[in-house]
């Protein structure tokens, strides 16, 4: 296990300063970013298995027949937004189409996903993994942001309305109606 993170660079005036091995939004609920307790027993550790994948068939199904879609919607959530499902799923089939190896590109998401959430190495290393069973390791991270509270369906900006009791906006009817 790694050692506790220093997150004393994100101290503000009012918070604790001293090194925690909390993630920043837990200190700091104004980042509207929602990340659930660990409790000591689950520190670390998956919330599935890696051969799990039939947990949520339809994901299974989905990453199965075009992987870019479930990575585009693990990397939004990953980045927080900064990049789109559709960017970041467009990256990876053009990676998968063009060189075979889109694995390389995704198993960085991997790792910055445990880093956001101090999970595990397991069962071996994230490039490894993504070698070896990239299906299995992205609907594990699928499974694993969904457990976490997130609708993988609606994007980051959604699940943080959702999360702050916003609700979503949805453009006016512009068509007319007729009988």
């Amino acid at each position: 296990m790694h050692p506790p993170n220093d997150y004393t660079k994100y101290a503000a005036p009012g918070y604790p300063s001293a090194p925690m091995s909390i993630p920043p939004a837990q200190l700091y609920p104004s980042f509207g970013v929602h990340v659930p307790t660990p409790t000591p027993n689950t520190l670390g550790k998956w919330s599935t298995n890696l051969c799990h994948c039939f947990d949520d068939p339809v994901n299974c199904l989905v990453t199965c027949i075009c992987p870019c879609v479930t990575f585009g919607q693990i990397a939004e959530i990953i980045t927080q937004g900064e990049t789109s499902c559709l960017a970041s799923g467009g990256i990876y089939g053009v990676l998968l189409g063009v060189t075979g190896f889109a694995c390389l590109y995704s198993c960085f998401y991997r790792s910055r996903m445990r880093g956001q959430y101090e999970l595990e190495e397991a069962p071996c290393e994230d490039c490894v993994l993504h070698l070896c069973c990239e299906t299995c390791a992205l609907c594990q991270e699928y499974r694993e942001l969904k457990n976490r509270g997130f609708d993988m369906g609606i994007g980051w900006e959604a699940n943080m309305n959702r999360q702050q009791g916003r609700a979503t906006t949805v453009a006016p009817f512009q068509g007319t109606m007729r009988r």
